[in-house]
């Protein structure tokens, strides 16, 4: 039998391991699940934990929810998505002209409100550069057009 202050020191480091690795210490779960007693098994293998570290390195929901927050500004501000989901065939050039140019002014007023842009590359078209080292992994979601870099 396991001892009362055993089990809670027990209770601590696995109510810590689950919330920081998913898992329960293998010297616990050993101790706990005895090979041999009738109605337990020896514990499965887990899965290698995931780091929480590892976890907050992933974009994924948060690039989403960046994406869809600029998407709901240029709709609410400038009605972007409604006109590049409608059909616009039927209507005149002129009227398209008209339409396209309150569209732009008010999408491009949401831009420079809400998002400061910048090029990579400060020059010139058409003007030698040199191209530094690659940049890290996650620069690419800042990255909203990259440049264009000829070789020679």
């Amino acid at each position: 039998m396991i001892g009362f202050w055993e089990r809670i020191v027990f209770a601590i480091r696995c109510s810590l391991s689950i919330l920081l690795r998913a898992a329960i210490p293998d010297d616990i779960a050993r101790k706990l699940l005895k090979p041999g007693v009738p109605g337990q098994q020896a514990p499965v293998a887990a899965a290698p934990p995931v780091s929480r570290f590892k976890e907050a390195e992933r974009p994924a929901s948060d690039t989403l929810d960046r994406a869809v927050q600029m998407l709901a500004l240029l709709q609410r501000d400038g009605r972007l998505i409604d006109f590049l989901a409608e059909d616009i065939s039927a209507y005149p050039d002129i009227q398209l002209g008209a339409a396209v140019r309150t569209i732009h002014e008010t999408c491009r007023q949401a831009l420079d409100r809400y998002v400061k842009l910048e090029p990579i590359l400060n020059s010139e078209e058409d003007k030698p550069v040199t191209v530094e080292p690659p940049l890290p992994q996650d620069a690419g979601r800042l990255v909203i057009a990259p440049a264009e870099v000829e070789l020679p």
